[in-house]
């Protein structure tokens, strides 16, 4: 969209200055900024879009004549030219009130910064490409039912692109050309592409938000998300959900590992005589069973001693729920057994939330072991979340095992093991091994 300040230097083989793709010529002398038009413009923001207001109130207004729209600060600041103001209708202002808090609860300064870093870009023109993909991120779902479209507000279609898509996605399939020259003046701020400005009053400036204040602003926004199911657009719901449970590439390795072992020969087969098998017709008078795949039975162990951490017990939880989702969500298809010394309980899952993770002991996950195998139905697969710290069983289970593994970096061992020289044994050869926490 066309928000933010006029770039100093054109990227390469654009024109040096603005052209005249504006719906409105900018006015030279602005004057003072309208505060009482702007704060309206933000109240009506907070009103048609209520699950951002936390954002749209924690973001600081400054006023910046170098500006020709509006653009924001990584942190949190929201640099307001008073002229664009003076000539645009509360109803507009609205709309970039949102478009602005936008890129900073996408945080589309710091994935700005990773994907250069990981592409090798430099320079101003590489910056406006990831300004203009950032606002198709935004554009495409973010305005109707009550909020108006800015006038020039660039989207997926206007460059022959799809919706839908992330930032990222979008910087993959366009480059600076034919399509992206009127938008050469386009410029929303470091907050939106990661590269300060000149005009910027930097970290150290007035009315900066601390990372934990960013933190907590954009949770509060998340939780508001999660709490309007089915009257928010579907990119707000996916940053929501993301905003919560972060992806992590362990993630994907833990749910192929699962998928695999779920999908093995032998994991949740059976007999049955209800349907004959085929091979029936050429033994005469013999009715022989045919082969019926039911869904895989999973039991999770979680290690509940005193070596795992909160944080991690909420990760294995994650974990849990995930699973259930990975074989069809039927209640009675995962199980959760927390062990620490000892196997308490084997619980039927129901939800994530509801499930106790008691122990705090030693670590014995033996115990959960046999208490899992000892359940009928007995499970097809066994998952294991665990730091690792712990015997296991001196024979491969009669079912498939898959062991998450949260990381123990610098050496560090659990505080209830008194060998100063205790190194955990790894998992054994049987079991497909996935590192949380890390890309491996």
């Amino acid at each position: 969209m066309r928000s933010g300040a006029a770039p100093k230097g054109a990227p390469t083989g654009l024109p040096d200055k603005p052209i005249d793709a504006r719906p409105e010529s900018v006015v030279r002398n602005p004057g003072t900024l309208d505060f009482d038009k702007l704060f309206a413009a933000r109240l009506h923001a907070a009103r048609v879009r209520p699950y951002l207001a936390t954002a749209l109130f924690a973001l600081h207004p400054v006023e910046a004549p170098e500006v020709m729209t509006m653009a924001v600060d990584r942190h949190w600041r929201c640099y307001v030219s008073p002229a664009f103001v003076a000539r645009t209708p509360v109803e507009q202002l609205a709309g970039v009130w949102v478009h602005e808090v936008s890129h900073l609860l996408r945080d589309h300064h710091g994935r700005s910064d990773r994907f250069a870093r990981e592409h090798g870009l430099t320079g101003r023109g590489e910056r406006l490409r990831m300004n203009i993909a950032a606002d198709c991120e935004i554009n495409d779902d973010v305005y109707g039912d009550g909020l108006v479209r800015p006038k020039g507000a660039v989207g997926p279609s206007s460059l022959g692109l799809r919706a839908g898509l992330l930032m990222e996605d979008y910087l993959r399939e366009f480059r600076l050309g034919p399509n992206t020259r009127l938008l050469n003046w386009l410029d929303c701020g470091s907050g939106a592409d990661g590269l300060e400005r000149g005009w910027e009053l930097g970290p150290g400036g007035s009315h900066a938000l601390s990372e934990q204040e960013r933190d907590a602003v954009r949770f509060r926004v998340a939780e508001g998300i999660r709490g309007r199911p089915g009257s928010v657009p579907e990119g707000w719901r996916r940053w929501a959900e993301e905003a919560f449970h972060p992806p992590q590439p362990w993630r994907e390795l833990l749910g192929a590992a699962l998928r695999a072992a779920v999908s093995g020969a032998g994991t949740g087969e059976d007999y049955t005589y209800g349907r004959p098998a085929r091979r029936s017709v050429g033994v005469p008078r013999v009715v022989l069973p045919s082969l019926r795949r039911t869904p895989p039975r999973v039991c999770v162990i979680i290690d509940t001693s005193g070596s795992v951490s909160d944080a991690e017990l909420g990760s294995a939880l994650l974990e849990v729920a995930a699973i259930s989702s990975a074989v069809g969500g039927g209640r009675d298809l995962v199980s959760v057994l927390p062990c620490d010394a000892a196997a308490h309980f084997v619980r039927t899952l129901c939800r994530g939330e509801g499930i106790a993770l008691v122990g705090g002991g030693g670590t014995d996950l033996r115990a959960g072991f046999a208490r899992a195998l000892a359940a009928r139905p007995r499970p097809d697969v066994i998952v294991v979340m665990t730091d690792g710290q712990t015997p296991w069983p001196d024979s491969r289970p009669p079912c498939r095992t898959v062991v998450g593994l949260f990381p123990r970096a610098g050496g560090r061992r659990s505080a209830v093991e008194d060998d100063p020289d205790y190194v955990p044994d790894r998992p054994p050869a049987w079991a497909r091994v996935v590192e949380i926490g890390s890309g491996a």
